[in-house]
C-alpha cells in the first residue's frame, strides 16, 4: 500500500500530473480545493475521497483508489483543526492532519494535534497511520509549553506509533537533513513539519520504503515536499 502526503500549496486542479506520477493508493493532501466545487475534470479525478475545510478552495483531502473502501469515522475533534480520520476498507485507520493557527497562540499548530491526540488517542490502534503538515518540529519547542513537538512524538510513541521519515533516514527529531518545506520556496529556507507515523510494527515488514520528493522537482508546484511511504499491512 503506498500512502503520499502533499501540502499542494493550492490549486491541486493543476497539478494532479504530478500526483499521478506517484502511484500512489492513498492521497493525503493539504490545502486542496473542495471537488464538489470545481469543474467536471477535478471532480472525477478526485473519484474517491473525503474532504473537509473551512474555504472552498483550501482544505484538507483524502483520496483513494477505486477498489478501496473509505468511510469518515466520527472522532472528536470539533475544537481542533484540520483533522480528517478514515477508515481505509478493513486495513487501518488513517487520521489527516494540516494543523491550523489559533488563538491562544499556545494551541496554535501543534498544540491542536496535541489537543486532538488527548481526545482521541484510545481510538489509534495497532494499524493507525497519521500524516500530514504537522507546521511544526522539535527545533521550536517551547520547554514550558505543555504540548510542543516532542510531547507529541511522546505520545505516539506510547501508542507505538513512530515517524516512518526518522526510522527511514536513523535520525533524531529536530536534526532532520532532509526538508520537507521551503519557506517562500526558498532553497535556503528549508525545514521540515510534514510527517507519516504508523505502528513500529509496519516498518519492520518486507517492503517498508520512505522517501521525500526532491526539490528540483515539486519547488515550482508548491513549498512543501511529497512524504512517500510503501507498507504492508
Amino acid at each position: 500500500m503506498r500512502i503520499v502526503s502533499w501540502n499542494c500549496n493550492g490549486g491541486l486542479r493543476r497539478k494532479t500530473e504530478l500526483l499521478d506520477a506517484l502511484n500512489a493508493d492513498i492521497l493525503v493532501v493539504q490545502e486542496c480545493e473542495d471537488p464538489s466545487a470545481y469543474g467536471t475534470e477535478y471532480r472525477d479525478w478526485a473519484g474517491n475521497h473525503l474532504w473537509i475545510g473551512d474555504l472552498r478552495s483550501k482544505g484538507l483531502g483524502i483520496f483513494a483508489r477505486s477498489n478501496l473502501s473509505l468511510e469518515p469515522l466520527d472522532w472528536c475533534g470539533e475544537d481542533f483543526r484540520l483533522f480528517l480520520p478514515a477508515r481505509i476498507g478493513d486495513k487501518f485507520e488513517l487520521l489527516g492532519v494540516w494543523t491550523q493557527s489559533t488563538r491562544p497562540a499556545s494551541a496554535a499548530y501543534i498544540g491542536q494535534l496535541w489537543g486532538y491526540l488527548l481526545a482521541n488517542h484510545a481510538r489509534l490502534g495497532p494499524n493507525a497511520v497519521i500524516c500530514g503538515d504537522f507546521n511544526s518540529n522539535r527545533i521550536w519547542d517551547r520547554p514550558r509549553r505543555t504540548g510542543n513537538h516532542s510531547h507529541v512524538v511522546a505520545k505516539l510513541a506510547q501508542l507505538e506509533l513512530t515517524s516512518l521519515y526518522h526510522q527511514a533516514f536513523e535520525e533524531d527529531q529536530g536534526a532532520e537533513s532532509v526538508p520537507t518545506f521551503y519557506l517562500y520556496r526558498k532553497p535556503d529556507r528549508p525545514f521540515h513539519i510534514d510527517y507519516i507515523f504508523a505502528h513500529q510494527s509496519l516498518v519492520q515488514e518486507p517492503g517498508f520504503a520512505f522517501a521525500v520528493g526532491r526539490s528540483e522537482l515539486w519547488l515550482t508546484a508548491s513549498d512543501h515536499m511529497p512524504l512517500v511511504a510503501d507498507l504492508k499491512f
